[in-house]
Order: C-alpha cells, then sequence, then structure tokens
C-alpha cells in the first residue's frame, strides 16, 4: 500500500501555506506499522515520509526522558495527537517567518474548524505552548 493510500493531501490554498489533510484509514503510533505516515510523539507527525514539528506546542519526550512523569505525560500527549489527527480532516498551516527546525523537519501548525489541535493538548495540560527553547518537565 503506497503513502498516497494512506492519507490524502489536498493543497487548499497554496498562497496561504495552507495543505488540507484527509486521513483515508487510521493513523497510528511510529512504534507500529507504516512509519512513513505516524504520529512520533506528542509534538512530531510523519505525513507521507516527511517529517513535520507542531510549531505552536511542546509536549514531554517519549524518547529519552528526565523522569517517569515526563515519559507519563508523554505517552498521554501521543495518544492524544492520534486520536485528535483520527477525528477528521485538519490543515497544515505554515507557521509564520520559518519553514523548518534546526532538524529539518517541517513547522506547522495542525488546525481543524478554526482551532489548534496543539491549543487542544495546551487546554487539556498535555502540551505547553512553545516558547522557542526546552524546558524541563520534571
Amino acid at each position: 500500500m503506497t503513502a498516497l493510500a494512506v492519507i490524502s493531501l489536498i493543497v487548499n490554498n497554496a498562497a496561504a501555506h495552507t495543505t488540507k489533510v484527509k486521513p483515508s484509514q487510521l493513523i497510528r503510533n511510529c512504534e507500529t506499522g507504516n512509519r512513513a505516515t505516524c504520529v512520533v510523539d506528542g509534538d512530531t507527525i510523519r505525513l507521507e515520509g516527511q517529517k513535520i514539528r507542531i510549531a505552536d506546542i511542546d509536549t514531554p519526550e517519549v524518547r529519552g526522558p528526565k523522569c517517569a512523569s515526563e515519559l507519563s505525560l508523554g505517552i498521554k500527549a501521543t495518544g492524544r495527537l492520534m486520536e485528535l489527527i483520527n477525528d477528521g480532516p485538519f490543515e497544515l498551516q505554515a507557521w509564520p517567518g520559518r519553514d523548518k527546525d534546526r532538524y529539518g523537519r517541517n513547522l506547522r501548525v495542525l488546525v481543524r474548524d478554526g482551532r489548534s489541535l496543539g491549543d487542544i493538548l495546551f487546554s487539556e495540560g498535555l502540551a505547553r505552548t512553545w516558547s522557542g527553547t526546552r524546558e524541563p518537565w520534571c
């Protein structure tokens, strides 16, 4: 099965740098199965092989956490992000002023019905607003 069968990307408004994403099947954790389109952790996903960093939030690490509570919250954030993504179509909006992070990941905000999915994670206590620098979770 090709990545195109897993997810269809439709360029909605190239001038506004917005891409509409409509999953055609459940997107899973990158730990299991298809790694071309999956959820890496609470603030990083892969779509058709491209790594996307959710630009408006920071979530606890699930790889290399500094304490047990960080790992626990990171697992919850990852699971919740999978639920939000699988709830239906959403848009990828470009991050103003910067296209990629220092690791080469595309910086995007995930939006459904005018609301950032990152904001939902934040409101549920699973993320914090990205301040531009890493801060400890422990």
